[in-house]
C-alpha cells in the first residue's frame, strides 16, 4: 500500500495518468450537477477545465525537474487569472436586466483551482475542495432560495391591458405600502400584440411574502399577468 502511495505522490507515468483520471472524475462530478440544472457550463466543460488546470501543473512540475523553471507556481498563476475569460462567457444579462451565470463562472474558476491541486499531487486538498464546491453549488442553492423568498427586495414583470393604465396600476401597488425603486416600460414578451408591460423593482414592507404580492398583483384591475423575475 505504501508503495502505491509513493508512486502516486511521485512524478511518473502512473501518477500522471492517475492525476488526469482524477481530474476527469472530479471535474465531471461537479459539472454533472450543473448540467442537470441546465446551466451554461455542463459536465464536459468542467472536465476540460479541470484537466487543463491539472496539465498545467504537471507540465510545470516536469519543467522544474528538468531545470527549466524554478517556480512551479508560475504557470498555475496564469490559469487563475486566465480562467476569468472563460467564466465571463457564461455570464449574461437577461431582458429583465438580471445577471445570470455568476455561479457557473465561479464554479469554473473553483474547478480550475481544484485541477491545479490535482496536477501538483495535492490529492487531499482536491477532494476536500470538490466536496465544498458541490456543497456550495447544490445544497446552499436551496438555502439561497429561502433567503431570496424572504427578501424585502423584489423584481416583478407585469403586463397591463393598456398603456394609459400604468399610473392606476402603480398607485395600486403603492397603496399596499410597497415602494417602487425602479420602473421600466417595455413591450409584452408573451403576446404578439402591442400590449405593454412593466419591469418594476419593489421594496416590500417587512414580513411580506413574495407570493402574496404576486397574488395581489394578478388580481389588480388592468393587470393581465404578473410574475417574479
Amino acid at each position: 500500500m505504501q508503495n502505491i502511495i509513493d508512486i502516486l505522490n511521485g512524478f511518473n507515468a502512473a501518477s500522471i495518468v492517475f492525476r488526469l483520471c482524477l481530474a476527469v472524475l472530479m471535474g465531471g462530478i461537479i459539472g454533472l450537477e450543473r448540467g442537470i440544472k441546465g446551466r451554461a457550463a455542463g459536465m464536459r466543460t468542467y472536465m476540460l477545465v479541470c484537466i487543463g488546470a491539472a496539465m498545467v501543473m504537471i507540465t510545470s512540475q516536469h519543467l522544474a525537474l528538468q531545470g527549466g523553471i524554478l517556480d512551479v507556481s508560475r504557470m498555475g498563476a496564469q490559469v487563475i487569472s486566465g480562467i476569468g475569460f472563460l467564466g465571463a462567457g457564461t455570464i449574461i444579462i437577461t431582458k429583465e436586466r438580471h445577471v445570470r451565470g455568476l455561479t457557473t463562472a465561479a464554479g469554473l474558476w473553483a474547478s480550475a483551482t481544484m485541477g491545479l491541486a490535482i496536477g501538483v499531487g495535492f490529492y487531499l486538498g482536491a477532494f476536500i475542495g470538490m466536496f465544498f464546491i458541490i456543497f456550495t453549488t447544490s445544497i446552499m442553492h436551496n438555502f439561497d432560495n429561502v433567503l431570496t423568498s424572504r427578501s424585502r427586495a423584489m423584481d416583478v414583470y407585469v403586463e397591463i391591458d393598456e398603456l394609459g393604465n400604468i399610473r392606476k396600476v402603480l398607485n395600486g401597488i403603492k397603496s399596499d405600502n410597497i415602494k417602487i425603486t425602479y420602473m421600466e416600460v417595455m413591450q409584452s414578451k408573451y403576446t404578439n400584440d402591442n400590449d405593454s408591460a412593466l419591469l418594476i423593482s419593489l421594496l416590500l414592507p417587512s414580513k411580506r411574502a413574495h407570493f402574496e404580492v404576486l397574488a395581489d398583483l394578478n388580481s389588480t384591475e388592468h393587470v393581465k399577468f404578473a410574475e417574479e423575475v
